[in-house]
């Protein structure tokens, strides 16, 4: 009987050496965007490169609404049948992602 509480009492005294404290740490993250920001323009003011890159691209595209930006990059609205779609391109109309 003194062994089982002797081994009992080295049991549990191992579990409580085992026992740590832990703190719980909370990550904060901000995510920052940035929107760009557009101001329309007329379709007279989108130059011919811009035009003729969407027309190569697509023979059947139609810009129905033109933006740029203080970067010089142009946001396109396009349809093409009954698909609407935006286009990123810069000022000598390479398509760019956004």
């Amino acid at each position: 009987m003194k062994k089982l509480i002797l081994s009992a009492a080295i049991i549990l005294g191992s579990f409580s050496t085992f026992a740590q404290t832990s703190v719980a740490t909370k990550t904060i993250v901000k995510a920052q965007t940035t929107e760009e920001k557009y101001t329309e323009i007329k379709l007279e003011e989108v130059p011919s490169s811009v035009m003729l890159a969407i027309k190569t691209a697509n023979p059947e595209a139609v810009i129905e609404k033109a933006y740029i930006n203080e970067k010089k990059e142009y946001k396109l609205d396009i349809k093409v049948g009954d698909q609407k779609s935006t286009v990123y391109t810069d000022a000598t109309g390479n398509l760019t992602k956004k």
